[in-house]
């Protein structure tokens, strides 16, 4: 830590690192300074001017305190520390003349625009405005752009503060956004009119200060009053982002990020944030029996009946899916094993070593990314399976990180080196990392779940923790299930894998598994949310909440357990799904030993104490695998549609159209330029 110094801000002596902004140190000392430019995750502009403050025997105008660092301040008379003042009347009239010169232009639109009550420009026109012009010239207009099926644009009221730009262009690495003109011709326009290509570009509309960029599938569909708002987390991908989920009444109406630097930062992908339509879709909110090959409705007595009468004396396998709640895993998993059964998780093939939590969840967190000197992912395409990770790698690989891919050589929105596509390139990889001496910068080793599907899955991992044992660098595995870790750790596998659990299945009790095709044969009950793949193959469908409508238990990639809480309540008949399994028990014959969620939370955190450690990192017991026979196939990542990968998305209208745009984009013949 560099020495600190001592400024005096209205008044108040504080000690402050002196690489810090002026604008930050006031943060410091609790002293809010306004700004429409200024963001502490994207580079400094200094554009907007309203941030200005009085620096006392500094030069005798207002000076921008985002663009001016603590260290360029020269002491007072005999050595005192610098003095800032942020009320005086110098301070006063200069941001009151910003304020003038930014409404010179923007329009009345407050009654009818979508940011009205969210508007940082409303909020400070209170504070700065005052309630006449001296302006009388026409307001000038500009075009509005087509960014595409997420982002509504009304540039008329912008006022040029290119957060917009700088985060297509930082964070989420595309460069189609940009100023061009000056002075009164100044806009902010994409190039070529292109819409933009990015998983993160719905992030814009939240740093938008003003109601220049809204979100296009909201509009004029609610004031943000009229709006419940739930603290909870996302389980669109297993990074697990801090979201929150505003309800209008029973609908969800949107999903917005919360701040974690340990997860997701203040940023979510746009399909966690544009998802919420497909909650009202294709939904399942009655139970249904299959008569003479055709799903009738039935009452949940008729339903519950015919799945404990399949289920007794008969062997059951049990399937977890993706979007799963730990408890609900937990319930099916006691029920299952109770008639003689076995429960799996790994439905998609993976080769994760059982009770071994850093073989399934690694050894290192989120955050480790940000000060990593080399990182290497191994079958894997983080911008398609976890975008706000990938915006992470592209971060530290701003400030320096060397980032190696062995796998499919795709756009990352960042420069990498190509250690090839196969195993053979492991295994090489393997060897030079014993031979070369030891990286004193920490480096992390990031494994995707395409690497581990494969029938050599569990020698890929073993290949990957040698390489991490050699580098001494941590282990990330990046999953793409948001149930996957959880489930894991309260022991929901089969040993054998996938085809052990279905082997001779008799009766498969599918919860929410909709990836997994099941063969003729087997009595299937499904439980879940959507009327997706799962229940078109059931015999009989019980309907489930989704997650944002009951409380359950996530734990994300790298092991954190965290807490979703319910917003709104599910459609119809549809019932929570741990009460669902309890009922069933009862009916089967086998009543579980818990009748609420806090005992089932009980009886869980019996079996799997780390999931106690709510929202904490567990250090995970480094246990190496004996290194296997690798294949010589090549590796492919895990998500082949990133806005189709779950039943919810499959539902959403939103999301359809922007698995089309990608497909025609990624088909369309570049001209020679």
């Amino acid at each position: 830590m560099a020495d600190l110094r001592k400024i005096v801000i209205d008044g108040k002596e504080i000690e402050v690192d002196p690489a810090l902004t002026l604008i930050q140190a006031c943060e410091q000392a609790g002293i809010e300074v306004p700004r429409f430019c200024y963001h502490e995750r994207l580079s400094i502009a200094g554009n907007c001017r309203m941030c200005l403050v009085e620096v006392v025997g500094g030069p005798p105008k207002p000076a921008a305190s985002c663009a001016m660092q603590v260290r360029d301040l020269r002491p007072g008379p005999e050595g005192a520390p610098p003095v800032i003042k942020t009320n005086s009347p110098m301070v006063k009239k200069a941001r009151e003349g910003v304020m003038e010169f930014l409404l010179i232009n923007h329009p009345l639109d407050c009654p009818i625009c979508d940011q009205g009550g969210e508007c940082d420009l409303q909020d400070q026109a209170m504070a700065y405005g005052v309630d006449f012009s001296r302006y009388r010239e026409p307001k000038r207009a500009v075009d509005d752009l087509d960014l595409g099926p997420l982002v509504e644009t009304h540039m008329t009221r912008c006022i040029s503060c290119t957060r917009c730009v700088r985060f297509t262009t930082e964070v989420a690495g595309i460069t189609q956004m940009g100023q061009t003109g000056r002075g009164e011709d100044a806009e902010i326009t994409s190039y070529l009119n292109q819409t933009l290509d990015s998983e993160l570009q719905g992030n814009i509309i939240d740093l938008c200060p003003v109601g220049a960029l809204v979100s296009k599938p909201y509009a004029f569909t609610a004031r943000p009053w009229e709006l419940s708002k739930t603290e909870t987390v996302d389980v669109m991908d297993a990074l697990g982002s801090s979201i929150r989920v505003d309800t209008k009444g029973r609908e969800v109406m949107r999903i917005l990020p919360r701040n974690h630097d340990g997860v997701n930062e203040e940023w979510i992908s746009d399909k966690t944030r544009f998802v919420w339509d497909g909650l009202r879709r294709q939904r399942l909110d009655r139970p249904y029996l299959r008569v003479d090959g055709k799903l009738k409705p039935a009452t949940w007595p008729e339903a519950l009946t015919a799945a404990a009468n399949a289920m007794k004396g008969r062997k059951v396998a049990g399937l977890v899916g993706d979007l799963v709640s730990v408890e609900a895993a937990y319930a099916l998993k006691t029920l299952v094993e109770s008639l003689g059964g076995t429960v799996e998780c790994r439905t998609d093939g993976a080769k994760l070593p059982a009770g071994n939590r850093s073989g399934y969840a690694g050894t290192a967190a989120i955050e480790d990314i940000d000060t990593a000197g080399g990182i290497l992912l191994i079958g894997t395409n983080p911008r398609a399976e976890a975008p706000v990770l990938n915006a992470r790698i592209r971060k530290a690989w701003l400030k320096g990180a060397q980032v190696g891919v062995i796998g499919e050589a795709v756009d990352l929105t960042y420069d990498y080196h190509h250690f090839g596509t196969d195993r053979a390139a492991l295994s090489e990889h393997v060897k030079t990392a014993k031979e070369a001496p030891e990286d004193e910068s920490q480096g992390i080793v990031i494994v995707g779940q395409g690497a581990l599907r494969e029938a050599d899955g569990a020698a890929v991992l073993a290949a990957a923790m040698e390489i991490a044992e050699a580098r001494k660098a941590k282990l990330l595995i990046l999953h793409t299930a948001a149930s996957r870790v959880g489930a894991m750790d309260i022991g929901a596998v089969t040993e054998g894998g996938m085809e052990a659990a279905l082997d001779g299945a008799e009766v498969i009790y599918n919860l929410g598994a909709d990836e997994v095709e099941i063969g003729e044969g087997a009595f299937v009950i499904y439980q879940g949310s959507h009327g997706d793949r799962g229940a078109h193959r059931a015999d009989v469908i019980l309907p489930g909440a989704a997650w944002t409508e009951e409380n359950g238990l996530f734990v994300n990639t790298e092991g954190r357990p965290q807490l979703a809480l319910r917003a709104g309540f599910a459609p119809g008949e549809a019932k929570e799904n741990w009460a669902i399994l309890r009922a069933l028990s009862a009916e089967a014959g086998e009543t579980l030993p818990f009748d609420s969620l806090a005992q089932l939370r009980t009886a869980m955190v019996e079996v799997a104490p780390v999931l106690k450690g709510l929202d904490e990192v567990a250090e995970n017991e480094w246990q190496a695998l004996e290194p296997g026979q690798l294949g010589e196939a090549s590796f492919v990542g895990a998500v082949k549609d990133f806005y189709l990968t779950n039943p919810i998305a499959r539902a959403s209208e939103v999301m359809a159209d922007l698995s089309a745009r990608a497909k025609a984009r990624g088909q369309t013949a570049m001209a020679a330029e």
